[in-house]
Parts: C-alpha cells; sequence; structure tokens
C-alpha cells in the first residue's frame, strides 16, 4: 500500500472518535435565523428583500452584480423582521438578513434533471445560481473557480479532513459516496480534465472502501492514500502529495493544472446540477470533551450556534449559562481547532463554510500568556510553505507591515502549526491576519 504525503507539517492527535462514528442527523430548526450577506471570498451581496417580506426555503434573498461574489438564499420559510449589521464569527457585523421561522415549513420540491444532459456553461451557471462556495472553510466562489483559464490535468476531490475532532466529510465519504463521485465527475466535465484522484488520509478505511466500491467501473477515477498528516488537506500541499507538483509562491492550483475541490462542496455541486438545489443547509461536526452529545448534523445556514448546542444535549454537565457560571466550557470555536475562529457568544449564525463547533473544557484550552521568541526555529522546521513564521511575527508586532510581507506574509494559509509548535505561545496567525487586514485597507485606500 503505498501512502503519499507532503515535506514539513506536523502529525496531531486525531480526537475523532467522538463522533466518527455518529451518522448524520438533523435538527428541529430555531425560531429565528440570521443569514449574512457575505458568507464569501469577494464582493458582499445586496439583499433582494426587505423587513415584512414573506420568503421561501431556497428563495434568492441577496446577490451582487461583482464576478467574484456567491448568492445567498433563505434557508426556511418564515417572514423578514429586519435587514441589517448583526454579529459575525470574526468578531466584525455583517449585513444580515433577519427571518421569523414559520411554525409549519412546507418541505422544497426540487425538479430532477438530467446530468448528461448539461454542458460546461450549463453546469457552471447552476453553481452560481445556488450560490455554493469553497465549504472547508475558504468559502472562494466555486463558479469563479472552475473558470479556469490554463489546461486543467486533474481534478482532486480533498476528502483529507486533516484537522482535529471534525468528521462531517467523513461521513459523506460514507452517506453519500455516489453524490460525490457525480458532482467530481461534473467538476472534471467544467474543466475538461481527463483524471479525478480523490485524496483521503488513512484514518478513513471506511470512506476509503467505501469510494474504491463507487468507481471500480472508473478507470478515469483514482484513490489516493495519504498519511495522517497536518495540514494534508491545504490545496498546496494536496497536489504535492498527489500529484508531485510544487505551486509556487503568488501562483495558484490552476498554474501547475490542478482543481481543488473538498468533499461538501463537490456534493453541493451535485445537487445545485441534478436538483436545482441552492447552498442552503450543509453538514457539520459538534464535537470537543465539552460537548454533551458529539455528533454529525445537517444544520440550515443562519442557525445560531447556541441553538445546535442545545439540540445536540448541551454542554457537558450543566445547561448552558450553569456551565459558564461553573467554569465548565473553556473555549467555544467555530471550524476546527487549528484553523477556527473562537467564539465569545451564542447567537453568532453558522455559514456555508462552517465545518464544526467545538466546545473544550478549561483543561484543552492554553493558558499561557505569549511572550517573546526565543528563536528556536520550530516554527520555520515544522512550517509546510516553508516560510519565516518567527520573522513574520515580530515584524507585524510591531507594526512593520511592509517587512512582514517581504518575508512571505501573504503566502501563509494560516495554517496554525506555527502557533501549536512554539514554546512561547506566540499568536503568530493573529499577526498574519493584522498584516493582510493592513495591506487590504492599503490596496482600497489606494483605489479610491
Amino acid at each position: 500500500m503505498t501512502v503519499k504525503t507532503f515535506k514539513q507539517g506536523v502529525f496531531l492527535p486525531h480526537y475523532k472518535k467522538y463522533s466518527e462514528d455518529q451518522p448524520i442527523t438533523t435538527i428541529d430548526l430555531p425560531n429565528e435565523v440570521v443569514i449574512p450577506l457575505h458568507q464569501h471570498i469577494g464582493a458582499p451581496c445586496q439583499a433582494l428583500v426587505r423587513a415584512g417580506d414573506r420568503v421561501k426555503t431556497g428563495q434568492k434573498i441577496g446577490e451582487s452584480a461583482a464576478f467574484v461574489s456567491a448568492a445567498i438564499h433563505a434557508s426556511v420559510d418564515g417572514t423578514v423582521t429586519a435587514v441589517e449589521p448583526r454579529p459575525y464569527f470574526t468578531g466584525t457585523n455583517v449585513e444580515s438578513v433577519v427571518i421569523e421561522v414559520d411554525p409549519e415549513q412546507k418541505e422544497p420540491v426540487w425538479p430532477e434533471q438530467d446530468l448528461s444532459s448539461l454542458d460546461k456553461d450549463a453546469i457552471k451557471a447552476a453553481i452560481k445560481e445556488a450560490g455554493i462556495v469553497g465549504m472547508g472553510g475558504a468559502a472562494f466562489p466555486t463558479h469563479v473557480k472552475l473558470s479556469a483559464s490554463k489546461p486543467i490535468d486533474a481534478v482532486i476531490i480533498n476528502a483529507c479532513e486533516c484537522e482535529p475532532f471534525l468528521t462531517c466529510d467523513h461521513r459523506l465519504l460514507i452517506e453519500a459516496t455516489a453524490a460525490l463521485v457525480e458532482g467530481a465527475r461534473l467538476i472534471r466535465k467544467v474543466v475538461d480534465a481527463p483524471r479525478v484522484y480523490f485524496g483521503v488520509e488513512t484514518n478513513k478505511a471506511d470512506g476509503i472502501a467505501a469510494l474504491k466500491q463507487a468507481i471500480k467501473d472508473d478507470e478515469t477515477m483514482e484513490v489516493v492514500m495519504l498519511d495522517v498528516k497536518y495540514p494534508q488537506g491545504s490545496e498546496k500541499q494536496l497536489i504535492k502529495a498527489v500529484m508531485d507538483r510544487e505551486v509556487p509562491p503568488g501562483k495558484l492550483p490552476l498554474d501547475v493544472g490542478a482543481i481543488v475541490q473538498n468533499v461538501s462542496t463537490a456534493i453541493a455541486i451535485y445537487e445545485a446540477c441534478r436538483y436545482k438545489k441552492p447552498l442552503y443547509e450543509r453538514v457539520l461536526t459538534l464535537s470537543g470533551d465539552a460537548a454533551a452529545r458529539p455528533g454529525n448534523i445537517r444544520v440550515r445556514v443562519g442557525t445560531p450556534i447556541g441553538h445546535i448546542i442545545e439540540q445536540c444535549g448541551g454542554f457537558k454537565g450543566a445547561s448552558g449559562e450553569e456551565a459558564r457560571l461553573n467554569k465548565l466550557v473553556g473555549k467555544i470555536i467555530m471550524g476546527g481547532p487549528m484553523t477556527g475562529w473562537a467564539q465569545s457568544r451564542l447567537d453568532i449564525p453558522i455559514v456555508k463554510g462552517t465545518s464544526g463547533i467545538l466546545i473544550f473544557s478549561p483543561a484543552m484550552v492554553a493558558k499561557t500568556e505569549h511572550r517573546a521568541c526565543v528563536r528556536c526555529g520550530r516554527c520555520v522546521e515544522h512550517c509546510p510553505m516553508f516560510l519565516y513564521p518567527s520573522h513574520i511575527g515580530m515584524y507585524a508586532e510591531n507594526g512593520r507591515y511592509d517587512s512582514a510581507v517581504e518575508w512571505g506574509a501573504m503566502d501563509c494559509f494560516e495554517c496554525g502549526i506555527c502557533v501549536y509548535v512554539c514554546p512561547s505561545n506566540r499568536p503568530i496567525v493573529k499577526f498574519v491576519r493584522e498584516t493582510k487586514r493592513h495591506v487590504a485597507a492599503a490596496r482600497a485606500a489606494k483605489a479610491k
């Protein structure tokens, strides 16, 4: 058995036992959903509805004329009560559509389409209309990503799910294998790629078996088994492991003939093309040592994280407020433990790119304040992008953002390894994000 991987990176504890064997379930709808109009990289959407309007599940409620953007759809039947700025998972406020949920929901009926009748343009149009974005966390509009201007040799389906705790894509590998394979074929058709590779880490033996069975008669598709190493699922590292091609700094996967999409995105593409179903719900993982009932849940976009936690038994050992008072909960994270965002409130809504909600006890949370860099070089040794995170962090911490950029801050994809291995607990990812915000603000000011 050949197992492939990339250079650098780090071996992390899996912590997937909490939820990897839990089938995908659904939960009751909340009384209210808050749907941000900017859930993607690119231009924010403008609201197509206003307070008092009635909306149906799957109805388009936000759109932008910009090419790099993604439409937003209602995730429930209900009444719009406001279009206003609401708290967002990044700590900012984002213009959002607030919908009071009808007690009685009408199950949407999606018309089936013959996939073989769809040409490239029809597939891309369906993806754009459905508002599909990368669902692994990056949230780049998928119709833009598939508008490749260069020849593509291969489509790579990212089934690594390399962050600890997260298991939703693993469950989809097992429970929605046929939809995943068809989604991969649609992606291949759009970009004229002769090959499809499914990159899967070896800790997902049942998922590997399901995939191999599903594609056994298709010689253009292959399952590539990958080492269980972080960040194996990052695009550039995945391409290196699967195709042995280096994506140069500042370049994109298409520059080396590859397109990468993750499991959830490929399935969403299938549903958009087969049923004209918009992206208004997703599967995510609820996990962590302080979660009462970990699992993999299908959730509507705009659902508050507090409602999801409550529907899954709340916090281990106590109700929400009681848990906080008794200090049973140390941290709540949206996303994975390495790249996710810590949350200070429970009314934050999930978005298209939310792959997980993690609840940690105080014992799982580092308490040490960060100190000065001791120049041990561990961050350099493990950085999968071969950067000098120590230098980037020191320059950014002192406001020397131009120097941080010179040392490669813009090539950092914020995997968090530098923070994980740092003996001084330095928040280098925070410094990188500050640098990127400074660069974005400077570019915006220059464009005016």
